[in-house]
């Protein structure tokens, strides 16, 4: 149990983004990223009951319907803005400044760096600005932890984040396939980030003597 603990997150993150990448890479529809997504949502979890953080949390608080209706309404937004994405860069009046010269695996790293400092501030701002923090409020509302609440956003804010988070994209010219596998990230991180996982993420540093 204590192997699983420190393994599950780093392959569920690299397993699942790695499956996508390979998917895309190898000329796939990108539509087969939608298997993938529920196979990690039933690996999720699957290790909710396996290695629970807490046990209670894996007990509905009434909250399930709230969060499955939540999810479908905000990935369904990022679905919409990969697909819009050919139009509204072709509304950018410069030549796409995106690398042309990089493998995928390396183009999907820069993208998740770009969208994750949007988006990081972004969220940032939304505990400290009160417009903005009456719509974050609703992703701190969750009465326990698992999966499916990490997609709990009030609309509004998931545009704002995704809005931050995507226009370094929209200005370099992103690639649709990076987008889409870089989308695909967000999702499976948001998923990990929140689950009922007893997991280890970072060996814990020895406590420093007192003497010393």
């Amino acid at each position: 149990m204590a192997v699983f603990r420190y393994l599950y997150g780093p392959l569920y993150f690299f397993g699942f983004v790695g499956g996508a990448t390979a998917i895309v890479s190898s000329g796939s529809s990108p539509a087969w990223l939608f298997v993938l997504i529920i196979a990690a949502i039933g690996s999720s979890l699957a290790a909710e009951r396996i290695a629970p953080f807490e046990n209670q949390w894996n007990s509905s608080h009434g909250d399930g319907r709230r969060d499955i209706l939540h999810a479908l309404v905000n990935e369904g937004s990022l679905v919409a803005m990969v697909l819009l994405l050919p139009l509204i860069t072709s509304l950018v009046p410069w030549e796409s400044a995106w690398p042309k010269t990089l493998p995928l695996w390396a183009d999907v790293a820069m993208a998740i760096v770009l969208l994750d400092v949007g988006i990081t501030l972004a969220h940032f701002a939304s505990h400290r600005v009160s417009f903005l923090w009456r719509f974050h409020a609703v992703h701190h509302s969750v009465r326990r932890m698992y999966g499916f609440n990490g997609l709990l956003k009030h609309p509004v804010h998931q545009f704002i984040e995704v809005t931050a988070g995507a226009l370094p994209w929209l200005l370099l010219g992103i690639p649709l396939d990076v987008a889409a596998v870089a989308s695909f990230a967000v999702l499976i991180q948001l998923q990990l980030q929140h689950s009922n996982v007893d997991m280890r993420v970072a060996v814990r540093a020895a406590a420093a003597h007192p003497c010393r």
